[in-house]
């Protein structure tokens, strides 16, 4: 779910530099020696994540965790994502360096959203953990690819039918995605859930 290039034009690209570049600038503020790990962590995850490639019909979609990171980072998810897709875009041309800002966005944003929405329900003792993970992994897979679908859109009418077909292209990775962080959760809960709070 990158968007590579010589495809976006240049206000798009600018806005997510900027947007990317607060997110990360409050991330940094935010960041303490104990979630310096868990962030470094989970930007290894999310860099591990995309080399697992699914099978679809005629092509093949990877994961994306993002849900999973934002629940456990918070505002630190733009260093933790961005980092992993600077080395992608470096080392694998997955993506790249004029994109990275929009590319930051369209995964990060999803994954704070996540964080804000979700956590607070994952504190509390009562509320059933899987259902609650399930949603957080789902919901920012859509909205990434609602995102992304949107930034082909700023590039012209050529790109909406890519900008639709990436989007409906998706929905399964949307549906794996939140059986993956619903099952993670649901781990951590059992093991560690300080790690929740």
């Amino acid at each position: 779910m990158h968007i590579s290039e010589g495809v976006l034009p240049p206000a798009t690209l600018v806005t997510g530099y900027a947007a990317s570049a607060l997110g990360i600038g409050i991330g940094l503020s935010k960041l303490t020696d104990r979630q310096l790990v868990r962030t470094a962590m989970l930007s290894s995850a999310f860099f591990i994540a995309s080399f697992i490639h699914i099978p679809i019909g005629p092509s093949n979609l990877h994961l994306v965790l993002n849900g999973f990171i934002g629940l456990l980072t918070g505002w630190n998810c733009f260093i933790a994502i961005g980092i992993a897709l600077l080395l992608q875009a470096l080392l694998f041309q997955f993506g790249g360096v004029t994109t990275l800002g929009v590319n930051i966005l369209i995964m990060a944003l999803p994954a704070l959203f996540s964080h804000l929405i979700f956590s607070p329900l994952l504190a509390r003792n009562n509320v059933p953990i899987f259902p609650v993970g399930f949603l957080a992994g789902f919901s920012s897979v859509f909205f990434s690819a609602l995102l992304l679908s949107l930034s082909l859109a700023t590039a012209g009418n050529a790109f909406l039918p890519a900008a639709k077909l990436i989007f409906f292209s998706n929905v399964p990775l949307m549906l794996i995605d939140g059986l993956v962080t619903a099952i993670a959760i649901q781990f951590i809960r059992n093991i560690k859930p300080e790690l929740l709070t």
